[in-house]
């Protein structure tokens, strides 16, 4: 039997949504393990939209699901609906959409709010002891939610390659321990079943974030 891994997008552009090359990369990941994608996003306003070429916030009103059917080529579901008992495992790409759209993160740092329906949706799987992967910006959901888990967003130490890494301190203050990481690494935390890697965190040639990526989806389906 195929592998049935949830994909929880969060809109489509780095800059308000899911991190499109991160999006395909777990996409591909799975397709080329025969594994089944059933990809899902909440239906709700995107907290802004952005303007890519410009890096500036717009007037215009989005919906994170219309949105993140984008990516998913319109094969996408609710995320109300999403019920762990018939899935395997858990993937959230990053991107900006995931610290604006499925968290506070990007407001409120160490402080944020978990969206409820992502709230629910990560306890359940972590509850029923499936695994989670986490890339980018996204293990910033479980360092809120699983206090003392162990995840990676790369380095911990600003510098030009790093320059997140403030993000590393952040999660640390909220009692979870982070694991310094190159980009085509990946952490495990067997206990809560987390697989996180850094992915445009860092300052990396895309092909290096894609096999950083693929490793995350081998992990997770290893543990599925």
């Amino acid at each position: 039997m195929a592998k049935r891994v949830a994909v929880v997008l969060a809109g489509c552009g780095v800059f308000d949504g899911s991190e499109v090359h991160e999006a395909s990369a777990v996409l591909v990941h799975l397709s080329r393990a025969g594994a089944q994608a059933e990809v899902y996003a909440p239906n709700i306003p995107q907290m802004h939209v952005v303007d890519h070429v410009k890096g500036q916030p717009t007037q215009e009103q989005r919906n994170v699901l219309v949105e993140s059917a984008r990516i998913a080529r319109g094969n996408i579901k609710d995320l109300a609906t999403l019920d762990v008992k018939g899935l395997d495992a858990l993937i959230i790409p990053g991107g900006f959409g995931v610290a604006k759209n499925l968290s506070t993160w990007a407001t409120q740092g160490k402080n944020c709010s978990v969206s409820k329906e992502v709230e629910g949706v990560l306890r359940a799987f972590h509850a029923a002891h499936k695994p989670i992967g986490l890339c980018c910006i996204s293990p910033v959901l479980a360092a809120k939610i699983f206090p003392g888990c162990e995840v990676t967003v790369g380095h911990d130490t600003e510098c030009e390659q790093w320059p997140y890494a403030k993000t590393a301190e952040a999660m640390k203050e909220l009692g979870c321990r982070h694991i310094n990481s190159q980009v085509t690494e990946v952490h495990v935390d067997a206990r809560n079943r987390l697989v996180t890697t850094s992915a445009f965190m860092c300052n990396a040639a895309i092909h290096d974030i894609h096999d950083g990526v693929g490793k995350m989806v081998r992990e997770v389906l290893r543990l599925a």
